[in-house]
């Protein structure tokens, strides 16, 4: 009796034991398949995403192309490149006092500027300027024109005021940098197409936005002309202009983008007739709004694009600014958060769009702790995810690696693409048939400016890895790309000062 009771006892613990491992062995199996979805949604990112030199030459080559096409006929590209008016770009030689407005959203900034004239040789430190900004209050975005811009010149008149003897100096001149879309028809003159950032005030659309700053200032009895009318991009190269002779092109890339470059006047073929003193005129590409089947897009990216604001336009911005890299980080992790319980439960946080910042993103990003404690704050913090394993965290940061590694080589063969269609990547420009060997490199200089390339140190490390791959290291050595600071403010005002006569 007691042997056949020992013997029940044996079996059952053999049969729990059995079951128990089972489990355990389940366990395992179910949590590897789980871990290859999410292997396998990282795997199919990566070959989305994926930017070989030879894709990226084909990104340039369309790029270059679509700009040729753009200054052919008004529609002809995606590509707006829009005339600017500006052939006369400051060279340092510049002397006086010069002042700035930038209306970039729902805050403004006056800027006076102090110009020595000592030539290139000075450093962009030498620059003396001031500064104040003002937010915009709230009901003048909806007002009128006049309520708007009697705000803005009484607000420039208390500025000049703070200057002190200088204030009883003749006619000043005045750079208005308008961050709306404009449709430019002088140097100094342009109208506005349409408000954008929260504004909306009727009786302006269509109307020339410096013509309403300059009655604006007669009212408030400012002896103030409005000598440039111009864009954040155009400034960015005045000041790279300013102090490098070399500046051909600048780039903005941060929360958007845009590019604008030195063209010769007679390959401005929509213009036929136009003649400038320099032979050249700045182009404004708006390059945001670039298009090509060879960019390397993604689900993510299709998802993103028709959920936006404005879905089938700023293409290329949409794969490299710094609004929309983090979404797209987003995006992933939600997906491989449906595909396993790798994050735990999904957070209804990581159904909200744009909740992640690109700085953030930058931060798990660049997170060199052994247990990755940033990317674990920032999970926590804003997606309400905690106690992610270091493994998930792992696979975060490789998400973060590949949407910069793609935004930094795709920006790179942008701007490659500038340098091709003028004739500075070794290839002899778009209708050039000379070899790279025949090529006698120039110095080019392009001036940069935002904090996507400023700040980020991986994007700023893929943009020059890519630079490299693209032109080669021979010719990459002679393409010198120059941060500049405040170009929308300080570069507005020393085209006030090259347009002053």
């Amino acid at each position: 009796m007691g042997r056949t009771v020992l013997v029940g006892v044996a079996l059952s613990v053999a049969v729990t034991t059995c079951a128990v491992a089972a489990l355990v062995v389940g366990k395992r199996v179910r949590g590897r398949k789980k871990w290859r979805k999410v292997v396998n949604v990282l795997r199919e990112f990566e070959e989305g995403c994926e930017t070989r030199v030879e894709r990226l030459k084909q990104v340039v080559d369309a790029m270059a192309v679509e700009m040729h096409a753009g200054l052919a006929s008004e529609g002809g590209s995606k590509l707006k490149m829009l005339l600017t008016f500006v052939d006369n770009l400051p060279n340092g030689t510049e002397r006086g006092t010069y002042y700035a407005l930038h209306l970039g959203g729902t805050n403004f900034r006056c800027l006076r500027v102090h110009l020595g004239g000592q030539g290139y040789s000075i450093s962009e430190h030498d620059v003396e300027h001031e500064v104040e900004r003002q937010p915009i209050p709230e009901h003048l975005m909806t007002s009128t024109s006049e309520d708007l811009f009697d705000f803005i010149a009484s607000s420039l008149k208390e500025f000049i005021a703070k200057e002190g003897d200088g204030s009883k100096a003749d006619r000043r001149d005045l750079g208005f940098t308008f961050s709306f879309p404009v449709k430019q028809m002088s140097v100094s003159s342009g109208i506005l197409i349409k408000w954008t950032k929260g504004f909306s005030i009727v009786n302006m659309v269509g109307r020339d936005v410096a013509a309403c700053l300059q009655d604006a200032l007669s009212r408030k009895g400012l002896d103030v002309r409005v000598s440039a009318l111009v864009n954040d991009a155009v400034g960015t190269l005045a000041l790279g202009h300013y102090h490098d002779a070399d500046t051909v092109a600048a780039i903005i890339i941060g929360t958007g983008t845009n590019a604008c470059y030195l063209e010769r006047i007679d390959s401005i073929i929509k213009s036929q007739g136009l003649v400038t003193a320099s032979g050249r005129m700045v182009v404004n590409m708006e390059w945001g709004n670039f298009w090509s089947s060879h960019l390397p897009r993604t689900v993510y990216d299709i998802d993103l694009d028709f959920e936006s604001p404005n879905p089938n336009d700023q293409g290329f911005e949409k794969m490299i600014s710094g609004m929309y890299l983090g979404d797209i980080v987003r995006r992933v992790i939600l997906r491989m958060s449906s595909e396993s319980d790798l994050f735990g439960p999904i957070s209804p946080k990581l159904l909200m769009p744009f909740i992640l910042r690109t700085p953030l993103m930058a931060a798990m990003h660049e997170d060199d702790s052994p247990d990755l404690r940033e990317v674990a704050r920032v999970l926590n913090d804003i997606f309400e995810i905690p106690d992610a394993p270091l493994k998930a965290r792992k696979m975060v940061v490789k998400v973060c690696d590949v949407v910069t590694c793609r935004a930094g080589r795709l920006a790179a063969a942008g701007i490659v693409g500038i340098l091709k269609k003028i004739g500075r990547d070794g290839s002899g420009g778009i209708t050039g048939g000379r070899s790279r060997n025949d090529m006698k490199m120039k110095r080019t200089v392009v001036a940069i400016e935002g904090g996507l390339y400023s700040s980020y140190t991986m994007f700023k490390e893929y943009l020059h890895e890519a630079l490299d791959e693209i032109l080669g290291e021979d010719i990459a050595k002679h393409v010198i790309l120059k941060v500049t600071e405040d170009g929308s403010g300080i570069g507005t005002a020393l085209l006030a000062a090259s347009y002053s006569s």
